[in-house]
């Protein structure tokens, strides 16, 4: 089966024809550093390096360029800077919050186990490449200086607004003109603003300035991918107007008819049916909800928060809630213990990864998963290789399973049991088994994966009947 990727450029599911198969090139939005990236910020990441894997997995691991920013420079990084470091000197200032955030990223991706993009460009690596990019947008008419800003023209562009479904005509009917009356038009964007002596800044023909939020990932794109290239992915919130503004900048300044090939967008989440707010106090970063108790009462390990996100297709929203990790630890407890580390074969039965192939259909994966999960318990080999094989392609082969607060909470979970407990349960879960109700056999697996207790079937060498081996899982 070939890949086939949802394109939100054309609203349909298309195959994936790669410009060169020998350099497949990817570009994601990464964060903002101006503060922990909080759980919505995983989801993307978490995406987009399940189809990196995907891709590398297809063409090659030398094949395959994905490119993931880190925006460095921005309003709501001086904002905290000044907050966090009052008296310091804001560029100073700037790289205190800049630094910590950005390394906090790093350990909390790769704890959720996304392997490292191939190029991680920071915006302020590329100032002058976004200065050429705007002097050409001028040049070329599609851009102006106004009001102390250098702004895009979007009446310069006759398709703005393609990505989005946008049309211009609506945007200005129902603008609030007086707002901006340095503008041509109600919907023109900043390129390039001045900053103020306390401000960061760079020497431009506009005078010492800063660039806009969307000059950034054109000109990055561009310098790490070329012109074109094959897919643009991030958030559902950043159709508009980042990517529909980063289209019109890369079209406009280089004379194409599209920036990339394939646009792909992950939906929203939620946090226990409600949009996730610091007023709420629903709002958590991923570094809490792997070190602290702040959700549900105790800390998550990068492995259920990977599967928890990769439970839901990635363009449909996720309700991210307690029930719900409880479900994707169980579920992974039990995969890991039969699969981890399981190498070769496969290659027969390769439902679920047909399943990944059909624009990351990871639910279907997980409900594949689970049908050839007896197999694999019965010791079939074939199973056990496509269950290794969904680990690995989805990720969960390389997340964190565990840090020393999980731990502690497991041995707390399992002090509340006793071995007569746990005897019990699992002659409750043999008896299922030879009566081969499948459903109630999990289902006490899950329990007991819960307390922290992991069990494995044996067969007994002497009377050749089924046994099972426990202990608590460290």
């Amino acid at each position: 089966m070939t890949l086939r990727l949802y394109n939100t450029l054309t609203r349909q599911k298309e195959v994936f024809v790669p410009i060169d198969p020998s350099n497949v090139r990817m570009y994601v939005c990464g964060p903002t550093v101006y503060d922990f990236a909080h759980i919505g910020n995983a989801r993307p990441a978490i995406v987009f390096d399940v189809l990196y894997r995907l891709l590398r997995h297809t063409y090659g691991a030398d094949h395959v360029t994905y490119v993931r920013n880190i925006t460095d420079v921005d309003d709501k990084i001086n904002a905290r800077a000044l907050r966090d470091y009052p008296g310091m000197p804001l560029n100073e200032a700037i790289r205190h919050v800049t630094e910590k955030t950005y390394d906090q990223y790093q350990k909390d991706v790769t704890a959720l186990g996304c392997l490292p993009p191939t190029v991680q460009p920071r915006a302020t690596e590329h100032i002058k490449g976004m200065v050429e990019m705007i002097r050409t947008l001028v040049g070329r008419g599609h851009a102006y200086e106004a009001g102390g800003e250098v702004l895009f023209d979007v009446s310069s562009m006759k398709d703005y607004g393609a990505l989005s479904g946008r049309k211009l005509e609506d945007q200005m009917a129902g603008a609030r003109v007086a707002v901006d009356a340095h503008k041509k038009n109600p919907g023109d964007f900043v390129l390039w603003k001045q900053s103020s002596p306390e401000e960061p800044g760079w020497e431009s023909p506009w005078g010492r300035g800063r660039p806009g939020w969307h000059i950034e990932c054109s000109v990055m794109s561009k310098a790490h991918l070329g012109e074109v290239f094959d897919i643009h992915g991030g958030g559902l919130d950043l159709i508009f107007p980042h990517h529909e503004n980063e289209i019109a900048q890369s079209r406009c300044a280089h004379g194409t008819s599209v920036m990339a090939n394939y646009w792909m967008h992950n939906g929203f989440l939620q946090v226990e049916g409600q949009k996730m707010s610091k007023s709420l106090g629903n709002f958590y970063s991923i570094h809490e909800l792997m070190g602290t108790d702040a959700f549900g009462g105790r800390p998550w390990s990068g492995d259920v928060l990977r599967t928890a996100m990769l439970m839901s297709h990635y363009r449909q929203p996720i309700d991210f809630t307690v029930p719900r990790l409880r479900e994707a630890e169980a579920k992974l407890s039990k995969y890991r213990e039969i699969a981890l580390g399981a190498v070769g074969g496969g290659d027969s039965f390769n439902r679920i990864e047909n399943a990944l192939l059909d624009d990351l259909n990871t639910p279907l994966a997980f409900t594949l998963a689970d049908s050839i999960y007896n197999d694999a318990l019965d010791g079939k080999n074939w199973a056990i290789a496509e269950l290794a094989k969904f680990l690995n392609l989805t990720g969960l082969a390389d997340a964190t399973s565990q840090n020393e607060a999980i731990l502690a909470q497991r041995d707390l979970d399992f002090s509340l049991a006793n071995d007569d407990l746990v005897e019990a349960k699992l002659s409750e879960r043999l008896a299922a088994r030879k009566a081969k109700d499948w459903k109630k056999s999990d289902e006490i697996r899950d329990q007991l994966a819960a307390m922290g207790v992991s069990i494995k079937d044996v067969k007994d060498p002497a009377s050749g009947e089924l046994k099972t081996e426990w202990e608590v899982k460290r």
